[in-house]
């Protein structure tokens, strides 16, 4: 189980509960801090089946806090950016096509993430959600692909937002289970990519020049998928909603019923 603490009182459902971080932009001189979520990430947790309840989180300050919320959950999306985590945190000089993200999404993304691990939550990470998730469980990043891998593939295009390419599934993996084995072609608009993979993953998908487009939890037990494309985009293909359905069911068998106060044998 991933630590969830027994709850008193009626489940009125029996969907999982699906936690999404999302974005975040500190004040400026004309406009106050603003938090905002891609409906793409809770329309997906809605559509698919069997279906789940999403919870928008956001950047929460206290640990106590962010653990309450943890355990009210069923599982965790976490999601990607248009924005990059910071290099300099990892030892490396800023590239200039790098643009950091604010230093409180970053900071409050690094604590769910290690949180949410520590409790082997199930966990669906998304884009700069995969770095983040590498990252924090030991692994690396490659900070500009097309300067770092040699013949690399086009994986971001600034002019061209529905950009494709194929990557190949590493058979007997998640991934093959859900999309099936060979190739397939994913939506890409990324320069940042997974390095060396965390020891508590193995990766799962790669394109042809050896970028790694998904990895998965070593242990068969756990749900914990990180991939590089965006399913929750308008750019996916019909086969991505498998992601989410192949997520939730993960989530779903970890429900465990509510006990209702009158139901408790007593003492």
């Amino acid at each position: 189980m991933h630590g969830k603490t027994e709850r008193e009182g009626i489940r009125m459902s029996t969907k999982p509960v699906i936690g999404i971080n999302g974005d975040f932009r500190p004040e400026k001189k004309e406009s106050v801090a603003l938090s905002w979520f891609n409906t793409g990430y809770y329309d997906c947790v809605v559509q698919a089946k069997p279906g789940g309840v999403p919870i928008l989180i956001p950047p929460l300050d206290g640990d106590e806090d962010l653990r309450q919320v943890l355990e009210m959950l069923d599982g965790l999306i976490l999601s990607g950016s248009n924005l990059d985590l910071d290099p300099v945190r990892l030892g490396m000089e800023k590239h200039p096509a790098t643009r950091p993200m604010p230093a409180r999404r970053e900071d409050f993304d690094r604590r769910l993430c290690k949180m949410a691990v520590e409790m082997r939550l199930p966990i669906l990470a998304i884009g700069v959600g995969m770095q983040t998730l590498n990252v924090v469980c030991g692994g690396t990043l490659i900070q500009h692909i097309s300067e770092e891998i040699p013949k690399a593939l086009l994986h971001r295009d600034q002019v061209e937002r529905r950009l494709r390419h194929a990557i190949n599934i590493v058979p007997g993996t998640r991934v093959d289970n859900i999309y099936g084995p060979g190739e397939i072609r994913v939506n890409s608009q990324h320069h940042m990519a997974v390095g060396q993979v965390a020891s508590l993953f193995r990766v799962s998908a790669v394109t042809a020049d050896g970028v790694i487009e998904a990895f998965e939890a070593i242990e068969e037990n756990w749900f914990c998928l990180g991939i590089q494309w965006h399913p929750e985009n308008e750019t996916a293909s019909g086969l991505d909603m498998q992601v989410f359905e192949a997520f939730l069911e993960a989530c779903a068998t970890q429900i465990q019923p509510t006990i209702l106060p009158f139901q408790k044998k007593a003492a």
